[in-house]
């Protein structure tokens, strides 16, 4: 300024006067500059800072707005939810039941009803044909079938009989269960339903495996003192137990090869002495031939087991005395611990006076 007034000395005032307002205007317009660019700074500093604490709050608090939906969540009454669910389960403007239309609903059964009628029609497919391998008559695999198990009858509470001589409470629902049992053994029923064969021999009868097959006759009066014919308690009022014994039955199975198979009972443990005298019927306690093979419920009708009595004549009185009675003969298998009914059974005897 000083350089200007000393140039302007010579010179004109008015010049002078014109170039110091033209640098007085400069100089002011460079300090306005110098503000203005200082402020854009600073206030680009300023919003930096902002978006720099707004992340470090999402970064240090990153559950305020999903606490914020949960604050506006809690904050609706049940009537707004209830609302809402009765918008759910049916929304008139939109016509949806359950957000969904009738079209889409129809969609969506009709989908369900073809999947799973073709579901349905190929396991149907795949039975029948697997019954189409099946006889109804004779299982397709017998290899892996065992021997004949053994059952006895009667048959009330376990494999215990127990009773006293004196109270006939004690032994008539053994007497009850044995008649009951019984009945299919009648001799009239028997005569009636089933024919006489010739003893001795299997009853072996051939043709189409569908038709009937014939029974030979088992009549209880073979049974003799066991029937319950002479002696209606079947010695249970005596002291002196019958107890019936069967195979079980096994389709097409010949037991004995070609030799009846005979039973024998002993006691299983403890003093032999317990167990002095028992009495087999019919004969000398043997299943004859003449009742097997056995043809399946289909085709053999009326076949009823075979049975062998065993007459408990005398057994020592007031103890419990375990028995086993087994089945002897060609391939019957009577030794296995883990199977107490293959071949053999063993149960306990025990008479009170």
């Amino acid at each position: 300024m000083s350089h200007l007034t000393e140039a302007a000395l010579p010179g004109d005032p008015a010049k002078i006067l014109v170039q110091l307002h033209s640098a007085f205007l400069g100089a002011a317009a460079g300090m306005e500059g110098n503000t203005s660019a200082e402020g854009t700074e600073g206030r680009h500093r300023s919003t930096q800072q902002k978006v720099e604490n707004k992340h470090e709050e999402k970064v240090q608090d990153p559950n305020r707005e999903g606490d914020k939906t949960e604050a506006e969540m809690g904050s609706k009454t049940w009537a707004d939810l209830a609302g809402e669910m009765k918008t759910f389960l049916w929304n008139p403007e939109e016509r949806t039941c359950l957000g969904r239309t009738a079209k889409s609903w129809g969609l969506i059964l009709l989908f369900y009803f073809v999947f799973y009628t073709c579901l349905a029609g190929m396991f149907a497919f795949c039975m029948y044909v697997m019954l189409l391998t099946l006889s109804p008559y004779t299982p397709r695999y017998r290899d892996r079938v065992s021997p004949p198990g053994v059952m006895i009858r009667p048959y009330l509470n376990g494999f215990t009989i127990a009773f006293n001589v004196s109270q006939p409470s004690t032994w008539q629902p053994y007497v009850d269960s044995m008649h009951h049992f019984l009945a299919a053994y009648d001799d009239k029923v028997q005569e009636e339903k089933n024919i006489k064969c010739t003893s001795g021999r299997y009853f072996i009868q051939g043709g189409n495996e569908s038709e009937k097959k014939k029974a030979c006759q088992f009549k209880r009066s073979l049974l003799q003192n066991c029937s319950g014919i002479e002696d209606p308690t079947f010695g249970y009022s005596r002291g002196q137990p019958c107890i019936l014994l069967k195979m079980n039955r096994i389709i097409g199975y010949r037991p004995g090869a070609g030799v009846p198979v005979s039973v024998d009972c002993k006691v299983q443990k403890g003093n032999e002495s317990d167990l002095r005298s028992v009495d087999f019927y019919p004969g000398n306690g043997t299943f004859d031939l003449m009742y097997y093979p056995y043809y399946g419920k289909i085709t053999h009708v009326n076949y009823t087991s075979p049975l062998v009595a065993m007459h408990f004549t005398d057994v020592k009185k007031n103890y419990l005395v375990p028995i086993q009675c087994s089945l002897n003969g060609k391939g019957i298998i009577n030794d296995v611990n883990s199977d107490r009914f293959l071949g053999r059974i063993i149960f306990t005897l025990s008479i009170g006076k």
